[in-house]
């Protein structure tokens, strides 16, 4: 069967598909030549180099999948330089920085369920390509790329100390580690069976706590995203040594497939999205680093991010969904964080990338210089600004792509006005529709581009009602 190059998309962080039917050695053969070309006649004034790093995940088969990347890339005419091993996408964005590359492919479909691999296309700067390079990406295809007369180069590399190196001088790392020698602090890492296996203890040492850790190209039958229903392992670990050990301040760290998205788990075994991280980093990195800067948050994040940058004078500036949208606002603007509700943070100390373990460092950070457990400096966040609220997020798949129309149409043409009770006063089209209630509590129906799937968010006074409105909004979609 020929490879139709205009069923291949870019989605809102490069392109995934199920093994062996969308994403295939002779699709990502097509891919990756493209990408390294697009990448070339964008960044190539800048940089002057035709270099090209190549990493991967611990997907099944991710090493042979980057490999043919590295060996199709070298056939037009690029220098590659090629993992030795797994590691974090943030690590390989670090690599094109720190090695003056055009830019980075990466073999990786971050929080996807094990059928599905992807291709992930980074920037010379460190972070992920603009919408408009990957756009250049996808009208290039039909064309390809011709074979050089004189292939490219092909070394290989170890992008771990160089990455660990940079991480730890981002923080106060002797500190973290005296807090878990000394048994004031315990860390439980659950890797998820990803690429953020061996990170914290590579920075912290064999004290930290890491739970599936072994390669598991099937994630345990679940997927490697930060969610509750996916952490019952990690929920059970932090209970049980509760019960045994009262003293000091007990973490769960959680991070996806590809380790460029982070949650946590408190010392009572509740789960502490990025609406919750984000807001007391913020506050952390304000108040005990003296940094400063523009806070971004993408349309979906809480109510509360905005309340702790007004606490602290910053700045805000929002985005829609998509760390690519926050990273290109960071290549123009001096930047303290950015970050989305789905766990990707990034700093403007750092690359323009969302990165989990630097994320999961400043939160041990946090721990360690307030002396307090993450739900205890949350609940001192909502008193300080007087605003309380819950959080929840639901996926509903839809029958079809025409039931997926159907309801675009149903809001494009007979938009809302009342919502589980309440009336609509504000409709938001950045992303999605955001529609802000008569209690200032708001609903987001967001539609998947490339499946039928309706993504519907909800922030309100309390859970219960949370829930009461997400109801409501699937009842409708239904």
């Amino acid at each position: 069967m020929p490879v139709v190059a205009s069923s291949i998309k870019f989605g809102t962080d490069g392109w995934r598909g199920v093994i062996g039917d969308e994403f295939t050695f002779e699709r990502l053969a097509l891919v990756a030549p493209v990408a390294a070309k697009v990448l070339y006649n964008t960044y190539y004034s800048t940089v002057g180099s035709r270099t090209i790093v190549v990493g991967y995940d611990r997907r099944f088969m991710a090493e042979d999948f980057a490999r043919a990347v590295a060996d199709t890339v070298t056939a037009v005419g690029f220098d590659v330089l090629l993992s030795e091993s797994y590691a974090p996408t943030p690590a390989f964005s670090w690599a094109a920085k720190q090695l003056n590359a055009l830019g980075a492919l990466v073999i990786t479909a971050s929080h996807n369920p094990g059928a599905y691999l992807g291709l992930k296309v980074k920037g010379y700067f460190g972070g992920s390509v603009s919408p408009e390079v990957t756009k250049d990406i996808e009208a290039l295809l039909p064309t390809g790329v011709p074979i050089a007369e004189t292939p490219g180069k092909l070394a290989h590399f170890d992008p771990w100390p160089s990455y660990t190196s940079g991480l730890e001088g981002k923080v106060n790392i002797g500190k973290i580690r005296e807090a878990i020698a000394s048994g004031k602090l315990t860390v439980f890492a659950d890797v998820m069976h990803g690429a953020a296996a061996s990170g914290l203890g590579r920075l912290l040492g064999d004290q930290v706590n890491e739970i599936n850790s072994n390669r598991d190209p099937l994630f345990g039958g679940g997927a490697p995203e930060p969610l509750p229903k996916y952490l019952g392992e990690l929920f059970a670990v932090i209970k049980n040594h509760r019960q045994t050990h009262q003293s000091g301040v007990t973490v769960g760290l959680v991070f996806d497939g590809d380790s460029d998205r982070i949650a946590a788990v408190d010392q009572e075994a509740n789960f502490l999205s990025s609406q919750i991280l984000i807001p007391i980093l913020i506050d952390h990195l304000t108040l005990r680093r003296g940094f400063t800067g523009e806070i971004i948050k993408t349309v979906s994040g809480s109510d509360l991010i905005p309340r702790v940058a007004k606490l602290h004078n910053l700045s805000l500036f929002e985005t829609p969904v998509g760390y690519k949208y926050i990273a290109d606002r960071m290549l123009v603007s001096q930047v303290l964080l950015g970050g989305e509700e789905s766990g990707g943070i990034g700093y403007g100390s750092h690359i323009p990338e969302r990165d989990a373990l630097l994320s999961a460092l400043y939160v041990l950070e946090a721990i360690v210089e307030s002396g307090q457990d993450l739900s205890e400096y949350y609940r001192h966040l909502q008193q300080q600004t007087g605003f309380n609220s819950a959080y929840d997020r639901i996926d509903l798949p839809l029958a079809s792509m025409e039931v997926r129309s159907r309801l675009l149409q149903q809001l494009q043409t007979q938009p809302l006005t009342e919502i589980a009770g309440l009336a609509v006063i504000d409709c938001q089209t950045i992303d999605g529709y955001k529609f802000r209630l008569a209690d200032n509590s708001w609903l987001m129906i967001r539609f998947s581009g490339t499946e039928p799937v309706l993504r519907l968010y909800c922030e309100a006074p309390t859970l219960e009602q949370v829930h009461q409105t997400l109801d409501w909004a699937r009842n409708w979609a239904e």
